[in-house]
């Protein structure tokens, strides 16, 4: 039986890695459901590709009540939820409450509200499959050797393109040099938040939730090949790693195929001519890495915080508000001015209202220059 498939976030790289399995698994695989934020051309396109699926043109971040309601009756078996930021958080609880199983890209979802969505997914009886190439390979680690044995996990970093910058050339960094990733093709974010180290900030709280374990736990390891995607170490010392090529499409395919482990054509990976490298993080280049470790030791709702801040100060790095270093700089003031805090309820009414009062915070910063 076909497993029919929702993809929301279907023309970003997501959705485009996606619809590239869609495509040559049609034996496999059923959209029912195509969702894109803007592009409407290139949704009309996949409607006329496939004409059984729903497409549905709408911003998340505007509460798009369509969207939502599109992801509730899709029917879906299984959703990709490619869509990018903290606007992913509300398509993917909807998509649980459908009982759909979540092929998880978006992992602020996991980063805001993750014992809330972890609840929820316990309380609908479906599954969540993590499809960053780090998580999902980490998926596969603990799956394979058992939660139990793990001691900690190791995530690989590729160290972006400013991995060997001095801090005076990291002052001078513009969006188009910070858009240039040395090995993975990624949305404009994305692709900032690796070049600031955010993104693997993001991806330790998002594993610290994922595979409940103490930030202590979770190391990183500056890798530039990005050949090894993550690694777990046991009890016993032994650490075994998940190797492939760094194509997304074979994180997404094991996601769709969970939990068979079915013939994938996306990583065929050769070793005669493979240099691995590991090196350690530098912090003081790259505080995002660090500040992502203090929220995720403050508070439950600090990793939402962090999270807002973040966004915000990308979007005005883009915008030429603000400089790269300047980044960190703006999500160590939110994150000061957000923490401590009395004792909140822990719903998404808290997650949503914090998330809010961080991008104030970040607007204050940006308004100001610094404060």
């Amino acid at each position: 039986m076909k497993k029919r498939v929702a993809v929301l976030g279907a023309t970003g790289s997501i959705g485009k890695s996606t619809l590239d399995i869609l495509r040559n698994q049609r034996d496999s695989f059923e959209p029912v459901l195509f969702t894109a934020g803007k592009n409407a051309g290139e949704l009309e396109r996949l409607k006329k590709e496939f004409p059984q699926a729903e497409c549905v043109l709408g911003k998340a971040a505007q509460l798009n009540d369509v969207l939502l309601d599109a992801i509730a009756s899709s029917g879906a078996d299984i959703t990709v939820n490619g869509i990018s930021g903290a606007a992913g958080l509300e398509p993917s609880i909807a998509a649980i409450n459908a009982g759909s199983d979540l092929a998880l890209a978006n992992k602020e979802t996991v980063v805001m509200a993750g014992q809330l969505i972890f609840a929820l997914a316990r309380e609908k009886n479906v599954n969540i499959i993590p499809v960053d190439s780090e998580h999902a390979a980490l998926f596969k680690l603990v799956e394979a050797h058992g939660r139990e044995n793990v001691s900690e996990i190791i995530l690989t970093a590729s160290g972006g393109p400013f991995r060997n910058y001095s801090m005076e050339k990291l002052k001078t960094v513009t969006p188009q040099d910070a858009l240039a990733h040395p090995t993975w093709n990624m949305g404009r974010k994305i692709t900032i938040d690796s070049a600031s180290l955010a993104n693997k900030g993001l991806e330790v709280i998002e594993a610290s939730l994922f595979f409940n374990l103490p930030p202590e736990k979770i190391k990183v390891t500056v890798h530039p090949q990005s050949i090894v995607h993550s690694m777990i170490r046991l009890k016993n010392g032994a650490v075994y790693a998940q190797m492939s090529n760094p194509d997304m499409r074979l994180p997404i395919h094991d996601a769709l195929s969970w939990p068979e482990t079915s013939f994938s054509p996306y990583s065929s990976l050769e070793f005669d001519s493979l240099s691995l490298s590991f090196e350690k993080p530098d912090l003081e280049r790259f505080p995002m890495l660090a500040l992502a470790y203090e929220a995720l030791k403050k508070d439950p709702l600090m990793p939402a915080v962090y999270n807002a801040a973040n966004e915000r100060a990308v979007e005005a790095f883009l915008e030429k508000e603000i400089g790269f270093l300047e980044i960190s700089a703006l999500v160590g003031y939110v994150l000061e001015k957000s923490f401590p805090k009395t004792e909140e309820p822990l719903n998404i009414q808290a997650v949503f209202a914090r998330d809010r009062e961080a991008r104030e915070f970040a607007q204050r910063f940006i308004r100001v220059g610094s404060c």
